[in-house]
């Protein structure tokens, strides 16, 4: 661990057992304790408290080598920062120390590196893919080639882009996130590249786009699939000559943000559709990381479960110390269509409705799935006279049930667009609300 923070940039020295430690965080002379929580307790001293007494404010991170979840609750209630389960990946360590010194007051010039959004959360995972897909980030993060980063919906594509940030060569610099199907068609160029004074009508004063925001940074171009194609010919431009057009604009202005673009939706399938430009795809794709689905990462659901399991039963203030055997089981059977984000939201849930120390089946609200062939259609019921457009409308809202109401996970499952989905659901309800006050006439 010692040479691993090194490597980050932190001063490290190692304490002989927790009282050293507690005495040098008294003398002021560090600012955050690590230690294995077999330590923290031997000989009777309990590190936390005694931290608490002597050195209030210095966070303290433990680590253990038991997977036990009722000791991280009891750990973190203490006091402890974090608790982190043997093994852990170094990006995980180095993301816990940065969380941890950040939110005890005003960084040191080595943990003032990295802006804090871009650090809140890191991967919890053993999987072999995904740490190979870690390490390739890390490998590129110091270079200003553009990253592709794609996978489905609640994998974590956001959490990549700022674990990159965070090993790129500006680390200080801002890390500013633009979801490009979000951006209003009319003032999308206006966000990213910015408008001079009396550019158009509303235009009162001059506005920086988030090219220029980003400075040295970080710009995250999410759902960049989605962006209208006349503005990704402006985006193309942008990349290659390294200097953007404010609207209105005389002249071009140099920019210096490393651009790192997510999608969840096969860009090279929406290149053969027409939807996105073929110059820009090879564009954006120097370098192309794909972060797989939690279905095919089994190994890695009963270790996110642990961990949401302990981060919610500290916010609650419960002591709930596991899952059950049907639990888990059925933890591990479930799909995942929304990814960790489903599994984060399952697990929050089930603790909010726990009423003793284990969650069973019924808290979870996952009820078991019939066996369905890959591939095959949702069954829907079709009666004598319905509509295309009440088929259309049942399977759209059929899918959006699945996913949990993910609009983007349903598009891409549709094989529509996000703004085709909205565009339908915004149709649905006006005609819903026709209904209504017809039938109230």
């Amino acid at each position: 661990m010692i040479r691993v923070l090194q490597r980050s940039g932190f001063d490290v020295e190692s304490a002989v057992g927790a009282q050293e430690a507690v005495d040098r965080m008294s003398q002021g002379v560090c600012r955050l304790i690590v230690a294995s929580a077999e330590t923290a307790e031997a000989a009777g001293a309990n590190l936390l408290k005694a931290a608490g007494r002597r050195a209030p404010g210095i966070p303290v991170i433990l680590t253990s080598a038991r997977a036990n979840v009722a000791a991280a609750v009891t750990a973190m209630r203490e006091g402890a920062s974090d608790y982190l389960i043997k093994p852990f990946s170094s990006e995980t360590l180095e993301a816990a120390v940065r969380n941890a010194v950040t939110a005890s007051g005003p960084p040191p010039a080595a943990v003032r590196a990295t802006e804090p959004r871009s650090h809140q959360k890191t991967f919890i995972t053993h999987d072999p893919r995904l740490l190979e897909v870690l390490q390739m980030g890390r490998q590129v993060a110091r270079s200003m080639a553009t990253v592709l980063i794609q996978g489905e919906s609640g994998t974590g594509k956001e959490l990549l882009a700022a674990f990159i940030h965070r090993h790129s060569l500006h680390p200080e610099a801002p890390y500013v996130a633009v979801n490009c199907a979000a951006l209003p068609e009319h003032l999308a160029e206006s966000e990213l590249f910015g408008h001079e004074k009396g550019a158009f009508t509303g235009a009162v004063a001059r506005k920086v786009g988030k090219f220029e925001l980003a400075k040295k940074g970080t710009l995250v171009l999410d759902e960049i699939g989605e962006m209208p194609l006349p503005l990704q010919a402006k985006l193309l431009r942008a990349l290659q000559e390294r200097e953007i057009d404010r609207v209105g604009g005389a002249l071009p202005v140099p920019v210096d943000a490393r651009v790192l673009a997510i999608s969840n939706r096969d860009l090279a399938q929406a290149v053969a559709a027409g939807s996105f430009r073929e110059d820009l795809y090879f564009r954006v794709n120097v370098v192309s990381l794909v972060i797989p689905p939690l279905r095919e990462r089994p190994g890695d659901i009963p270790l996110l479960a642990d961990h949401f399991l302990a981060r919610f039963s500290a916010q609650t203030g419960k002591v709930i110390r596991r899952f059950s055997e049907d639990s888990g089981e059925l933890l591990s059977r479930h799909e995942w269509k929304g990814n960790v984000r489903e599994l984060e939201n399952r697990v929050e849930r089930a603790v909010l409705l726990a009423e003793g120390d284990v969650i069973l089946p019924r808290h979870l609200g996952l009820a078991p799935r019939l066996a369905v062939r890959p591939g095959a259609p949702p069954i829907m019921a079709v009666h004598p006279g319905t509509t295309v457009w009440e088929m259309e409308r049942q399977l759209i809202m059929g899918t959006l049930s699945e996913v949990n109401q993910n609009r983007t996970r349903a598009a891409e499952l549709l094989g529509i667009s996000i703004r085709t989905l909205r565009n339908k659901l915004r149709e649905y309800r006006v005609g819903a609300e026709a209904h209504v006050e017809a039938s109230a006439g």
